[in-house]
């Protein structure tokens, strides 16, 4: 492993994704990774590039988005430290799908596509684990595009502040304090600057969030979680489930009936 990645390597097993990892696929993968360091500004990868390989943030802060030709930008997510990405490139080779962009200095643990590639190739089963953060990933996708067609932006906003500060369903650290500017947040969301600044004014108001430069923090998550909606999709799930075994056990108890008026008649 790289010198400079021994400090960040407690950090980096504890993270949800790369900590469950086997033993010996973290430590190949800190093996083979070189480090890469950005300035702030610096492009990493543009829209349409090769395929490099795997990174993990360790310092620092990217975002991920595009920006159109009139310069409006519509930001994915801003890759923060201990979060990897990268992956979807490794499974269909095509070029990359988004910017990514250093928002301050940055140090990158970056594992090349052919190192990664050579890897898989040797243990298969490895594929499953990285299978695996790109699912978690797909399923934050559809999340995010179900809330920017149903929820309001009130609720929308709120449930992305959830998001990231619940680590993103696992795939990055959980962190109270969100380094994100109230623009960026509104390109998260396609809400103006100025719509994401009232409604960041109304949580704090209620004592939910305290606003810094450059900064959101998490003050009370559970209301947080009340603002987002999370409870009541989650009463929902529960009372989905609830019916789901309702209805199985009112058919195992006409089969039951069934199956004892056939023994009788036999």
């Amino acid at each position: 492993m790289h010198p400079l990645f021994e400090p960040y390597r407690p950090q980096l097993d504890a993270h949800p994704w790369f900590g469950a990892l086997p033993a010996e696929l973290r430590d190949a993968l800190a093996a083979t990774a070189v480090p890469r360091r950005l300035a702030a500004g610096q492009v990493l990868f543009r829209r349409g590039d090769a395929p490099c390989g795997l990174y993990a943030v360790l310092s620092g802060a990217l975002s991920v988005g595009a920006v159109d030709a009139s310069g409006k930008e519509a930001l994915l997510t801003v890759a923060e430290p201990m979060t990897w990405f990268g992956e979807i490139a490794l499974f269909d080779e095509l070029p990359r799908t988004h910017d990514a962009i250093a928002l301050e200095d940055a140090l990158l643990m970056h594992v090349p596509q052919a190192a990664l590639q050579q890897l898989l190739d040797e243990t298969p089963r490895y594929w499953r684990y990285l299978a695996l953060l790109m699912a978690q990933k797909l399923r934050m996708s559809f999340m995010n595009v179900e809330a920017l067609t149903l929820m309001p932006a009130a609720q929308r906003l709120a449930a992305r502040l959830l998001m990231i500060a619940e680590g993103y369903g696992g795939i990055s650290t959980r962190h109270r304090r969100i380094r994100l500017s109230q623009e960026r947040l509104g390109a998260m969301l396609s809400l103006s600057r100025q719509t994401a600044n009232q409604l960041l004014k109304e949580l704090a108001a209620r004592g939910v969030v305290r606003l810094h430069v450059g900064e959101i923090e998490i003050v009370d998550l559970n209301a947080l979680r009340a603002a987002s909606g999370a409870a009541h999709r989650a009463e929902d799930d529960l009372a989905g489930a609830g019916d789901a075994r309702s209805d199985g056990d009112a058919h195992g108890a006409g089969d039951a009936s069934r199956a004892h008026a056939t023994r009788r008649r036999s």
